[in-house]
Formats: C-alpha cells, structure tokens, sequence
C-alpha cells in the first residue's frame, strides 16, 4: 500500500522562510530511516504558494490563478511517498517524523494512493497496458534524471 504524507504549511512556510540546521538535520535522519527501512519512494519539500498557480477547470474553459493563496490550512508544504503494508504502518512512521515547525503546532495528512486495481473492471486491459508502459517509462526517466551530467 503506498501513502502520500502531506506536511501542511504554515505561515513561515508560506513566506519562503527555510528550516533550519537543526531541523534539516533531523529530517535527514528521518528520511534515512526510512530509506533503510525500504518504505520511503519520494520525499520533497514545496516552494511557498506565491511561486505556484492555480488551473481553474470549468467545462472546456481554463482559468490561472497565480499564487500566493490565502487558506494556509489548506496547502501543503512538503510530502512524503512511502509503500508500507497497512495505514497503520503509515501512522506509525509519521508519528517518528520530526516536528516540521518545530515550537508550533504543525499537521501532517496521510493519504493512500489509488492502485491498479482499486478501479477494478474499469480500467480495461487496455487501459492497465497503457499504465504498465507509463510506470516503466517513468522510472527510466528516474533513472535517467540520477545519472551525473
């Protein structure tokens, strides 16, 4: 089962302002535990809103909204993608995070990611060939994008 873990922002996320060594620190420990673990698959951290849009969709009609946005309760700073065997796991590991704004209360969401088969006879042969190609062309790019320039 994989997790998206999302670190909600606050205020100084939104205004661009860094972690600290300390904190960075502490979550380079983190992160390796749970590389060693073999459960992490991805992990960043999110510029602020202000370097971010919106693609607004109404029908066949667009509308871009560029950043900063105001609801800071509901955007997210940072994530994690991990693959453990049950939402509990997921919850287990989260509560070992550090603080991620440390001297305040910080919110971390979990999220399980839809598999294949979740969408059952929906998702025709074709369909589950076509996400097949798509996950092995991805991780060629990854594999690419880890190479040394």
């Amino acid at each position: 089962m994989r997790f998206m873990i999302l670190v909600k922002a606050d205020k100084n996320s939104e205004a661009g302002v860094l972690p600290d060594e300390k904190l960075l620190a502490e979550m380079g420990k983190y992160n390796e535990e749970l590389v060693k673990a073999g459960v992490l698959l991805a992990a960043d951290g999110l510029q602020p809103s202000s370097k971010g849009a919106r693609v607004k969709f109404s029908g066949s009609k667009r509308t871009v909204t560029d950043g900063p946005f105001s609801e800071t309760k509901e955007l997210i700073a940072g994530f994690w993608l991990i693959q453990v065997k049950s939402k509990e796991e997921a919850i287990e590991w989260v509560k070992r995070a550090p603080n991620p704004f440390p001297g305040t209360e910080s919110e971390i969401e979990i999220r399980q990611v839809f598999e294949t088969e979740d969408f059952g006879e929906e998702l025709t042969p074709e369909l589950r060939e076509q996400e097949r190609r798509m996950a092995e062309q991805m991780a060629a790019n990854a594999r690419k994008s880890q190479k040394p320039k």
